[in-house]
């Protein structure tokens, strides 16, 4: 097998952020879960977004965030997703290979506009997401791009991607030439009702090997396994996974093999400003250590210090060189290797 020529290939929703500021009645007036994603048509974007404080606007999109947290730790990143021909494409096109990720997926030149997600950010840092797919919901098995895939050591992918259809084909193809290659497949479950939507689709894919590295939060694993109790939830997910990685918030993450069940602490933060982007990020650094071969605990340390810096400052992406920090933090990246 030749070497990679990317660490971590991201598949995704390609979306602009759009990020202000709500008090908790805000969220009651419109009806909105805390804490929650759902998906908006355009006369429902338009009128949150009339409702809404002063903003700002940040490229981001699972996938796309996680590509840009590789980069920063100096990996070599890639990403296929799908924008509009538009001002907002412009932008986040600009902004994908300003953080060093290869983005070469062509353009929609007619129909929706680029992907936008209104943001919502309470005192708390807890983010509420009003997502309008536009162009990003136009990704087609056709824009997989076979050799990218096959030049990644990792092709990660969102579960956001199972909600259309040529998405959802698309997603599977990607999976096929990744394995055909030799390399790996992740999968994010993305959102609790997402998996609400999709659980026995999800449990197929990880159950039948299609998903070698599994991403999750406590939510998204009750809703996974249809139980309150965490620990039944982990058991289960141990019997079915090959790698899994629960984030836990301020307890930290767990990383679940058949063989162990490894906890890492969470990173010390003085102040929570804005939790969007964290999974995104702890999901970076694990798979920027998985595909440089770091042990697991490693891998999942250096992603709870990418969450860290991500949730200490509005935005998605981080605001600081990751790298730098891990090597402030003592990690050898380069001296790291699998136990």
């Amino acid at each position: 097998m030749t070497e990679p020529r990317f660490d971590v290939l991201g598949i995704g929703n390609a979306i602009v952020d759009v990020i202000a500021r709500a008090e908790e009645d805000f969220l009651v007036r419109n009806e909105l879960v805390k804490g929650s994603m759902r998906l908006v048509d355009t006369t429902e974007a338009e009128r949150l977004y009339d409702q809404m404080s002063a903003a700002i606007e940040a490229s981001g999109g699972c996938a796309g965030n996680t590509a840009a947290g590789v980069a920063s730790f100096g990996g070599r990143a890639a990403f296929i997703g799908k924008v509009a021909d538009d001002q907002l494409g412009a932008i986040y096109r600009h902004d994908m290979k300003g953080t060093g990720v290869a983005f070469e997926t062509a353009p929609l030149r007619e129909g929706a506009p680029t992907a936008r997600s209104m943001i919502l950010i309470t005192p708390d840092g807890e983010r509420t997401m009003n997502t309008y797919l536009g162009a990003a919901h136009e990704l087609s098995p056709e824009d997989i791009d076979r050799d990218t895939v096959a030049a990644a050591a990792i092709t990660y992918l969102e579960g956001y991607l199972w909600d259309p259809p040529p998405a959802k084909e698309a997603f599977r193809r990607a999976a096929e030439y990744a394995h055909a290659a030799g390399r790996r497949v992740s999968l994010t479950l993305s959102d609790s009702f997402c998996v609400d939507r999709f659980r026995t689709e999800f449990l197929g894919l990880i159950r039948d090997g299609l998903v070698d590295i599994l991403f999750a939060n406590e939510a998204e694993m009750h809703a996974l396994y249809e139980t309150s109790d965490f620990d039944t939830a982990v058991a289960a997910l141990q019997r079915d996974c090959r790698i899994a990685a629960v984030t836990m918030g301020a307890s930290g993450a767990l990383v679940v093999t058949p063989d162990a069940i490894e906890r890492v602490p969470a990173t010390p933060v003085e102040t929570v400003v804005d939790t969007t982007g964290a999974g995104d990020l702890f999901a970076a650094g694990f798979l920027f250590g998985e595909a440089r071969g770091f042990r697991h605990t490693d891998c999942a340390r250096l992603g709870a210090l990418a969450a860290a810096e991500v949730i200490g400052h509005i935005g998605p992406r981080p605001a600081t060189s990751l790298r730098g920090l891990a090597e402030q933090a003592g990690f050898q990246l380069e001296a790291l290797t699998r136990a």
